[in-house]
């Protein structure tokens, strides 16, 4: 989750998704310079989110998503729990706009 908390890591871990990259590739695609990169590089690597490989001199990270399904399966009951909070939110909103109009209706009809 620490590794998950900054937005420039979770940036990282976007670009990874579609792609294999080196620390050059992704600070070209980021806002931040080459040794901010290979910091949150190694943060992300400790916490088993990438892996690295050699490729002739230059060392290709990757996503590893085994750590981001144990962290959704994780969430699973959290997610459960807000979706039908949501469900229960919209529901009174629903109510809320259904009594509101039938308020004016009333009242234009009375008029």
């Amino acid at each position: 989750m620490h590794a998950l908390s900054d937005e420039n890591r979770r940036k990282i871990l976007e670009h990874l998704r579609r792609q294999p990259a080196s620390v050059s590739e992704l600070a070209a695609a980021l806002p931040i310079a080459r040794p901010g990169v290979s910091r949150h590089l190694r943060v992300l690597r400790e916490a088993g989110l990438v892996e690295v490989h050699s490729q002739a001199q230059l060392r290709i990270y990757s996503l590893r998503p085994e750590p981001l399904a144990e962290l959704d399966t994780w969430l699973g009951p959290y997610r459960t729990l807000w979706e039908r909070r949501l469900n229960a939110l919209h529901t009174e909103i629903s109510r809320g706009h259904r009594e509101e109009r039938s308020t004016t209706q009333w009242h234009s009809q009375t008029a």
